[in-house]
């Protein structure tokens, strides 16, 4: 089977994919980009509440209208797409080999390099352990949200929403504008998971009730679900006995974590970091298997779709220019402290631009009055004082390093 072969090839239509394909055909590459869906937009297409685009447009758009920027760009530049298509497996050989699945039948394409950007999935009912029956009317906060805005079903009268995720908040709202009763938001944590816009705009707002240290323990109904268990918890998440509450209900939404999405990273053996469950990238979003790039939710959780559009740039433009220069890559580490959950990137190419080097960073805890340390050695290279810093909302800094020939130290001090 002969393959046609790309400069680069990106995996995921979503708005990491697109703004990566764009770059990387603006600095000249012959670009392909494969998605699963019918339609390029990726989860944006569902979600048409505004707040999409603040920092990067400097406008409030919904998400339909942020992703129908890019997919404007994207069929102006004449990148070719293949749609309701499915990447099989890939292989490395002088060329990454691709095998993919559509409706035409098995084909294959090689590249050059590849973009990963297959976005994230929902943990379910089943991965956090509730017990009960196995009734209808429990869904994913994503799988609702398609349902009542791209299908046009109303899947609940009366809901219960496990988790303070931003999906599951923004549900919330959506759930009660659309005529439901949400009975209550019930989160195992101390401190919500969603931003604090969303906690306002979508809970306060409308008066739904959020309860801290409280989860649901089981389920109950036939075929459909009629009623929930909640029961508190204590400082080590442990179920507290004779706490437990009976909550009529005919749905329960899910809203209890995102997990990037790699299949397919770690059929090509790439190197993955514990604390995002995306790949250990350099300071391109590069991978450790060179050639390979990780962007947007794959790589890491983001809380706004601008950062998942400037990944996209980073790491298209980079590819692009590698195809020329082909140097050896030479890293030092990104060492973070004990209050940092986790930092992107973990390592910097020496043999690369380290002019404006972008970081993303999640702090373990929130803090207030603090400092985000930049360190070379015993020589400061930032200290940026905040107010407050809050474990939900990730942070980002773009540094200028110069003459860098050790590990990077960061902190919180």
């Amino acid at each position: 089977m002969k393959s046609k072969h790309y400069d680069i090839v990106v995996i995921g239509g979503g708005p990491a994919g697109l703004s990566s394909a764009i770059a990387a055909k603006e600095n000249g590459a012959e670009v392909l980009l494969i998605e699963r869906e019918k339609r390029l937009g990726g989860i944006l297409k569902q979600c048409i509440h505004d707040g999409f685009g603040v920092i990067r447009f400097n406008e409030r758009l919904t998400g339909p209208e942020y992703a129908t920027r890019d997919i404007k760009q994207f069929k102006e530049l004449k990148i070719e797409a293949m749609l309701s298509s499915f990447v099989l497996d890939i292989k490395k050989e002088d060329n990454f080999i691709l095998t993919i699945t559509n409706t035409n039948g098995i084909s294959k394409v090689s590249a050059n390099k590849l973009i990963l950007a297959m976005g994230c999935r929902e943990r379910t009912a089943k991965q956090v352990f509730i017990h009960g029956t196995r009734p209808s009317g429990i869904f994913t906060a994503g799988l609702a949200q398609q349902l009542v805005n791209i299908e046009g079903l109303m899947p609940a009268k009366k809901a219960v929403i496990l988790g303070s995720g931003d999906i599951g908040l923004i549900m919330a709202r959506r759930l009660t504008l659309e005529g439901a009763e949400v009975v209550g938001v019930y989160e195992i944590k101390s401190t919500p998971s969603g931003l604090k816009r969303n906690i306002v705009q979508c809970l306060d707002d409308f008066n739904i009730p959020l309860h801290l240290q409280t989860t649901v323990t089981r389920v109950f109904g036939e075929k459909r679900l009629t009623a929930v268990e909640v029961m508190k918890v204590d400082e080590k998440m442990n179920l507290i006995s004779g706490t437990e509450e009976v909550i009529p209900c005919d749905t329960l939404i899910v809203s209890v974590g995102l997990i990037p999405e790699n299949e397919l990273s770690e059929k090509l053996g790439i190197a993955m970091c514990n604390a995002t469950k995306g790949p250990i990238v350099d300071n391109n979003l590069e991978t450790f298997v060179n050639g390979v790039y990780s962007v947007g939710n794959a790589l890491s959780v983001n809380d706004l779709v601008d950062y998942v559009s400037e990944n996209g740039v980073i790491a298209g433009s980079a590819a692009a220019s590698s195809l020329k220069s082909g140097k050896e890559r030479t890293f030092v580490s990104v060492n973070a402290n004990k209050d940092i959950a986790y930092i992107i990137p973990q390592k910097l190419n020496l043999n690369s631009d380290l002019s404006n080097v972008t970081f993303y960073l999640r702090s373990k805890g929130n803090f207030t009055n603090k400092k985000i340390v930049f360190k070379k050695g015993s020589e400061i290279l930032l200290s940026k004082f905040m107010k407050w810093i809050n474990e939900t909302e990730a942070i980002k800094i773009v540094l200028e390093l110069k003459d860098l020939n050790e590990d990077l130290e960061v902190s919180i001090e």
